[in-house]
């Protein structure tokens, strides 16, 4: 609805891990995401690939598909499109937020603590205890006639979910 494109997100696992996995064989655009439960924040991440990234804030700045094409091979951007990928960041962890209330049905808020690269097989930045437990969804999607990608949540344990 945001980007006037379909964004498909399709078949999806999830898995318990104790270490943070890193975005495979392309740079990414790590979405941070602070949860807080209990007065106590843990960190988490949305890892999607920059070319899709790019898309979602270039559909979102209302760029058309030629335009878009023409970007999703950019290595560095521009301050406009750094913005618009603020701008996705803050619906995601709108989206976060409501889902964690609404699915899940425990006392959390979710929102967006900003963005950055990551270079490819590199692991995300977060503030986190190595050793402690992630909660890691990976999924294939699709933004709309572009070849599809895998997106990478890595959420903390929440309390209540199980």
């Amino acid at each position: 609805m945001i980007t006037d494109r379909e964004l498909v997100v399709g078949a999806s696992s999830v898995e318990r891990m104790d270490v943070r996995p890193a975005g495979r064989s392309k740079v990414h655009i790590s979405f941070r995401l602070g949860f807080e439960q209990d007065g106590e924040i843990g960190h988490g991440t949305l890892l999607v690939p920059l070319p899709d990234a790019i898309s979602l804030a270039c559909y979102l700045m209302m760029v058309p598909d030629d335009g878009v094409k023409g970007k999703r091979a950019m290595k560095t951007i521009d301050e406009s499109l750094k913005d618009a990928i603020m701008e996705v960041g803050n619906f995601i962890g709108g989206a976060a937020d409501a889902s964690i209330r609404e699915a899940v049905g425990i006392s959390a808020k979710v929102r967006s603590e900003g963005c950055q690269g990551v270079k490819k097989d590199v692991r995300p930045m977060l503030i986190y205890n190595e050793g402690d437990p992630l909660i890691i969804g990976r999924a294939k999607a699709t933004v709309h006639e572009y070849p599809e990608f895998e997106i990478m949540l890595l959420l903390p344990e929440l309390k209540g979910v199980g």
